[in-house]
């Protein structure tokens, strides 16, 4: 079927009410969603039933940098700076040493087992080089792993951010490959100017963002969507224009919106959590249509041995070598290096030779998705029993330790924390009165078998209640969080009347 101005919407619709139903029924068998997406697509490319040609890399590319950035944008708009500080450094070692050693690895690899030429290998070693976004974020918040809040955002940090790395690493090796020669200096000066540029731009325009939003007053709640849609979009543009990175600036954009008072921010999140949702959807629909599968063939001996060698070799070399002088144990650097997901990122990367005009674009396009499936079908499906392998599942009672997500009138300076009380708890059975909080803080709330209750100093917790605690400031709620953490680590230690808990850092309170 040739696609036209007539029938494009109708099959647009079709494909993407199929992407909903059938990712309805992947969670149930724990298959990643993104694997049915590019299923589908392939499913209805010109090889498959469905018959539709599609053989056009730059609409293809466009549409994936137009997805990334809805999907990176969404990613850091959900990215709190509490969260991150801690992991802040291993995050960006990791997304910047580790992309480089993998990349690296997998072009000696090429170069010396396969035969490629060098420049050629580690192209392909870069456009391969960092783990995806989009197959991260969906598989770790769509499947129950229940990881350590600090590994998950260590994941979930980097694969936001080392996309920039990989895309420096590709266009110096295009750069290297249409100008005949290498000039080491014009290429780290390249890397460095892509980097600063994006940094700054990212985080300049996150700050003028956030004073707009606040400041527009629109008379519609829905424009401010379509106000914060356009200005990712030109965060991505301009940055592009001027040499930078974009990816990074839009990044980097969603993390300070998503760390400021902004009004109107949880309905924006809400949204832009949908609008990535689809995105995905299209993009990998897209790219599914694009691949020939019989095509796949002639690569797939070759796909085999550099898809092992990733996964086996090259990502936990990575992770290793990043991640050399942290603390992190051995049993989460294996869990790190295992979580090495390729998805579409590499599939739009690899379009870029296509439209460089590199030879050999189409073998290195049908080997680079040949790779991102069987990362994303093998890995993808195999996270959670790594996970408990590794001993990396926090227990449900610790998961519930959450921050409770209301929106607020920017006027009101109070902060709100969820706390879960554990079967086993010593807290159970204890009077509110007895719990000694700071006098700037106290429960506002218990949610006690989906009821909610108004308690007193005399109220008695129970067994499963959750507690919506309410101070002053975040350092109270922290306070209050290791008061109550202590009490279910050591119940035999019960503090004296007015005695007041030091504050210890922790991501989860």
């Amino acid at each position: 079927m040739q696609i036209s101005s007539e029938n494009i919407l109708l099959m647009g619709s079709l494909l993407l009410l199929l992407t909903i139903l059938a990712s309805k029924t992947s969670f149930k068998l724990g298959i990643p969603a993104l694997i049915v997406f590019l299923g589908i697509g392939m499913l209805a490319g010109s090889d498959g039933p469905g018959g539709i040609y599609f053989d056009d890399p730059k609409l293809a590319q466009f549409i994936g940098i137009f997805s990334l950035c809805f999907i990176l944008f969404a990613g850091g708009f959900e990215t709190k700076w509490e969260s991150v500080k801690p992991i802040f450094w291993r995050g960006i070692s990791l997304a910047t040493i580790g992309v480089f050693v993998t990349a690296l690895s997998t072009g000696l690899f090429l170069h010396f087992v396969i035969g490629l030429e060098f420049i050629y290998a580690l192209l392909i070693g870069s456009i391969i080089s960092s783990t995806d976004a989009a197959a991260v974020f969906s598989i770790l918040r769509t499947k129950d792993i229940g990881l350590d809040h600090q590994t998950r955002s260590t994941l979930e940090f980097e694969s936001g951010s080392n996309d920039p790395m990989a895309y420096i690493l590709m266009l110096a090796c295009i750069n290297i490959i249409t100008s005949g020669e290498m000039q080491i200096g014009e290429q780290i000066f390249f890397l460095v100017k892509q980097m600063v540029i994006g940094g700054v731009f990212g985080y300049a325009l996150g700050r003028g963002g956030v004073y707009l939003i606040n400041k527009i007053n629109l008379s519609y709640e829905g424009l401010y969507s379509v106000l914060v849609t356009a200005l990712l979009l030109f965060v991505f543009s301009i940055t592009d224009l001027l040499g930078g990175n974009g990816f990074l600036a839009v990044y980097l954009f969603g993390v300070i919106l998503a760390n400021s008072s902004l009004i109107h921010k949880k309905s924006l999140v809400k949204f832009f959590d949908g609008i990535a949702w689809m995105m995905q959807s299209i993009m990998f629909l897209t790219l599914g249509l694009l691949v020939y599968p019989m095509q796949i063939l002639p690569v797939l001996w070759a796909g085999i041995m550099i898809s092992l060698f990733l996964m086996f070799v090259a990502r936990p070399a990575g992770v290793m070598i990043s991640l050399l002088f942290t603390k992190i144990n051995f049993r989460e650097k294996i869990f790190f290096s295992w979580v090495g997901l390729r998805g579409a990122v590499p599939i739009v990367f690899a379009t870029y030779p296509y439209i460089y005009g590199i030879k050999d674009a189409d073998l290195i396009f049908n080997v680079v998705f040949f790779i991102s499936l069987s990362s994303v079908l093998i890995q993808g499906t195999t996270l959670p029993f790594f996970a408990r392998k590794m001993k990396l599942v926090v227990h449900e009672s610790e998961r519930k330790k959450t921050p409770l997500e209301l929106e607020l009138s920017e006027s009101i300076k109070t902060e709100l924390m969820e706390f879960f009380v554990p079967h086993g708890s010593a807290i159970a059975g204890m009077r509110i009165v007895d719990l000694h909080f700071p006098r700037n803080a106290h429960i506002a709330m218990i949610n006690r078998d989906e009821k909610f209750i108004t308690p007193s100093g005399n109220t008695v917790l129970h067994e499963g209640d959750i507690l919506i605690i309410m101070a002053e400031e975040k350092d109270v709620l922290r306070s209050v969080s290791d008061i109550l953490s202590k009490r279910i680590d050591k119940p035999e230690e019960k503090p004296d009347a007015g005695e007041t808990t030091p504050v210890e850092s922790s991501p989860d309170s």
